[in-house]
């Protein structure tokens, strides 16, 4: 394969893999909680080891373009969603850098997702089941309409109840998706601290953090740079079609 088609065709994969995630983005546009993702690209050379690669600016040294192969990345946008208010006793959102803390048969997970409920055992629970943990284990609530000030603290008819456990990270980016607005940290050994900046809001929910406008225009621009990419492709092989074909006839 030449060295145009090539870096063509690494163009329009990564322009494949750009466009599946802002269709999730968009799939997830009223999902309660989800954080948006963004595609990074680098590129590196081929003559080092990919472990030793250093990454290079995507279309630097265009006269050397065949050396060439793309890594592509997705990384989380955690800046904040939007609130909305639903006035339900257990919609709970958060403003400001924090997590509720879960508990899963894999281990402690963190979400931004708010709506529980309580199960048949009075125990606060996420939609799918999970626990949601506050300062000592899973939150028992007996009573119909609890009271959640700002600090996370519960109270029923006035009598403290626990208070929820917000986490944060030096740096969120140590988080991974792992299904359903759930995140889990990449290393075991990463520890997380206590909320210190948070807030919590009874009665409200934190949506995804998604504009529809932005991702829209984001998704006309990467299919016309498809297109651009597929007619580049389209071009190089006729012209190498024509030199296998006529370059070199007697005449």
């Amino acid at each position: 394969m030449s060295g145009a088609i090539y870096m063509a065709a690494a163009g329009a994969l990564s322009c494949e893999r750009r466009l599946e995630v802002l269709a999730n983005n968009l799939a997830n546009l009223n999902t309660v909680g989800f954080k948006k993702d963004n595609c990074h690209f680098q590129v590196f050379e081929m003559s080092e080891k990919p472990g030793q690669a250093e990454a290079q600016p995507l279309g630097s040294h265009r006269d050397q373009a065949h050396a060439f192969w793309m890594r592509v990345q997705t990384r989380t946008d955690f800046s904040e969603g939007i609130l909305k208010n639903t006035g339900s006793t257990f919609d709970l959102a958060l403003r400001g850098q924090g997590f509720f803390c879960v508990q899963t048969p894999e281990g402690v997970q963190y979400t931004r997702r708010g709506d529980f409920t309580l199960d048949s055992q009075g125990v606060l629970v996420t939609p799918e089941g999970f626990p949601v943990l506050g300062r000592n284990g899973k939150i028992e609530i007996q009573g119909p309409a609890p009271a959640v000030d700002e600090a996370g603290n519960i109270s029923m008819d006035g009598e403290p109840v626990d208070q929820l456990q917000l986490v944060s990270f030096a740096d969120p980016r140590v988080l991974e998706k792992v299904g359903e607005t759930r995140f889990a940290t990449s290393d075991p050994e990463i520890a997380s601290v206590a909320a210190e900046e948070v807030k919590v809001r009874q009665g409200y929910l934190e949506y995804s953090n998604v504009d529809a406008v932005s991702m829209m225009t984001d998704m006309i621009e990467v299919l016309r740079g498809y297109e651009s990419y597929q007619k580049v492709i389209r071009s190089i092989d006729e012209v190498t079609a024509k030199v296998i074909n006529e370059v070199g006839r007697p005449a």
